[in-house]
């Protein structure tokens, strides 16, 4: 995804969609946890003026991620929208939100998106999948328990207690 300055001035004050697939294998060489990236679809429009362009992008594909229980390729959905400034003009331009600025007379938003897809992968990763290659869900004395269950059983150690108050106490009857 690559635009020479010339070829943005065309569209000036027109819109310019951008409908395009781009290949994530170059995230995998980044990051050594991304086991794979399916090819990204970018959707979006730019804005473009003579001081700046403005890129208003969504992101939509899926990485491949170790599950943090037990190393299980997951397929982790990505969905980002994000908004991404070209100054055309030097660094005298004030704003709030980060810039990038144009080296030379290319715009490239490919190592941006790259970027973006790094800081969307999470600190860790769980595979839902409850097959034979997920997670076990029960051993010997052990078995996971989901909160919905933990709140429905009652410890047998205390079921006696239940009953306690729901007994006449003897010596109030007099």
């Amino acid at each position: 995804m690559k635009w020479t300055l010339s070829q943005l001035q065309k569209y000036r004050s027109k819109d310019f969609p951008i409908d395009e697939t781009v290949n994530a294998d170059e995230v995998m060489k980044l990051n050594p946890e991304i086991r794979g990236a399916s090819p990204m679809h970018v959707t979006g429009r730019a804005d473009i003026d003579s001081a700046k362009v403005t890129f208003h992008l969504t992101i939509k594909g899926h990485l491949i991620l170790p599950c943090s229980r037990t190393l299980v390729d997951v397929n982790y959905p990505i969905n980002v929208e994000t908004n991404e400034t070209f100054l055309l003009k030097g660094p005298d331009y004030e704003t709030e939100e980060e810039v990038h600025q144009v080296k030379g007379d290319v715009i490239d938003l490919n190592p941006i998106l790259h970027e973006i897809l790094l800081l969307e992968v999470p600190m860790q990763v769980f595979c839902e999948d409850s097959s034979e290659e997920g997670a076990p869900q029960s051993g010997k004395d052990w078995e996971v328990i989901h909160e919905q269950d933990k709140q429905d059983k009652v410890d047998p150690r205390l079921a006696g207690l239940a009953q306690f108050f729901d007994q006449n106490d003897p010596s109030s009857d007099s």
